[in-house]
């Protein structure tokens, strides 16, 4: 027993280092910053967002868009996937993302703009192809909010799941309408919360009777199992995103996209592995696969109650970080999409008092909270991979588009998370990867009824001429 609770405490001490030197870094980065003296965009006539944000606030921003999806969420469909076999594909997930994050943040400098691989593939390669990355982007991180939200559900009252899944998406829309600022603030505090609950968890997981590294061998799982866990898991990494679609709104964004990106990315795969790996030893796959609060039950296997509610008020705390985050990326994608008259117009007002997209970001609220309601926690995440991964090929289709001096990275990272990304759609559960691809195909049908109408055609065709 002393042996276990000695691998808790190395464990958990290692956790906690690695967040204090993020922290570290974090505040290097922002003295970097403050010698780089940005232009602090005001809004203008014309509706543009205001440029407020440096490094460390993009990092916090994509960091927080993460931690919560993964950690909290994500290891229950992948058990059940791969068994076992989901730490080879968190390894693979790591990788695709790594290599999109290479390649956002290279177009993400170039291309200084909200909208994300919507502005990067109707500029690199066309507007159709743009278009099929925005919806992607639309529709893959909408069921990531419903996902998160029925996560905070899941912990906190698992009973009421959906209710209270409700009511903290109506709360975090309510935060969002206060201004980006102040999310950035929140967003801090958030992600103090959850990794201390995260250390709670792995010290209480480690210092059970049932730990035991052994658990994760022997790997069972077939290659494709394995590859349907790490497009499952891949859902958990996605939140990086997020800062590239503040391209209107950080400082410097030549400077503060491609820094901010690959360090918010490598920080949390770092912890997801030590999570990870802390869950599998404690529990069997097969529980772990059985439940939608898994780390609920890795902090009640330490016997200690205090760390397990720990545990479910910081799973709840997480997620509703990640909606506090990925609501204002889908409500931007949306403006920067109806700007091109790509989705009704109505939607690329910015609201001159909170100099923000007021009725984009209430109506991705809306559709979240229907969502909420007709899908459980499994669906939610599957048909968020299908869509999302489609955007990051898509990404990585735009960044081999780029001239060569134009490249900040050698162009086989592209060509690698463009493969990675196709091999892990066609891996996903029939059902989830056929309802994903229908809705895309819907998207693109009402495209082209918009083009006939005419409310389309003429940018389109310059854009395309230009090509």
């Amino acid at each position: 027993m002393s042996k276990r609770i000695e691998a808790g405490q190395i464990i958990a001490s290692t956790l906690l280092t690695n967040a204090l030197l993020t922290s570290t870094r974090f505040h290097s980065i922002v003295r970097h910053d403050r010698t780089v003296r940005g232009t602090l965009g005001q809004m203008t006539a014309n509706g543009e967002l205001k440029r407020q944000l440096g490094v460390s606030d993009a990092v916090i921003i994509g960091a927080g868009s993460m931690i919560g999806a993964g950690v909290f969420a994500a290891w229950g469909p992948a058990a059940d996937a791969a068994g076992t076999g989901l730490i080879i594909g968190l390894v693979v997930a790591g990788v695709v993302a790594l290599c999109n994050a290479m390649s956002s943040a290279q177009l993400a400098a170039l291309h200084p703009e909200s909208g994300g691989t919507y502005v990067y593939a109707r500029k690199e390669l066309s507007p159709f192809w743009g278009h099929v990355a925005g919806w992607g982007f639309v529709v893959g991180k909408t069921a990531s909010c419903a996902a998160m939200a029925l996560t905070v559900g899941a912990y906190v009252w698992p009973e009421q799941a959906r209710a209270v899944a409700v009511v903290a998406a109506i709360a975090i829309a309510a935060v969002n309408i206060g201004g980006l600022s102040r999310t950035v603030q929140v967003t801090r505090v958030l992600l103090i919360v959850s990794l201390t609950a995260l250390t709670a968890v792995v010290a209480s997981g480690t210092a059970s009777d049932g730990f035991d590294v052994g658990r994760i061998t022997p790997i069972d799982s077939s290659l494709r199992d394995i590859l349907q866990s790490a497009g499952l898991l891949f859902f958990a990494f996605a939140g990086y995103a997020r800062i590239a679609t503040l391209g209107e709104e950080v400082k410097e964004p030549h400077v503060t996209i491609p820094r901010a990106i690959p360090v918010a990315l490598l920080g949390v795969l770092a912890l997801y592995a030590v999570v990870g790996i802390t869950t599998l030893s404690t529990m069997p796959a097969d529980d772990l696969a059985a439940t939608g609060a898994p780390l609920d039950l890795v902090a009640k296997a330490g016997g200690f109650e205090g760390a397990r509610l720990v545990a479910r008020i910081g799973a709840g705390i997480a997620a509703c970080g990640v909606l506090l985050n990925l609501i204002p990326g889908v409500s931007r994608t949306t403006l920067a999409m109806a700007r091109r008259h790509e989705l009704p117009t109505w939607f690329a007002h910015v609201d001159a008092k909170r100099q923000l997209p007021l009725r984009a970001e209430l109506t991705v609220t809306v559709v979240v909270i229907a969502l909420v309601l007709l899908l459980d926690l499994r669906s939610a995440i599957t048909v968020s991979g299908t869509a999302v991964l489609t955007y990051y090929a898509l990404t990585n289709a735009s960044a081999l588009a780029l001239a060569p001096e134009q490249r900040r990275w050698p162009a086989a990272f592209a060509v690698v998370g463009l493969v990675g990304c196709v091999v892990l759609i066609v891996s996903l559960p029939p059902r989830a990867l056929i309802g994903g691809l229908v809705v895309l195909v819907l998207g693109i049908a009402a495209r082209q009824v918009a083009q006939r109408v005419g409310g389309v055609g003429t940018e389109d065709r310059t854009e395309s001429d230009n090509h």
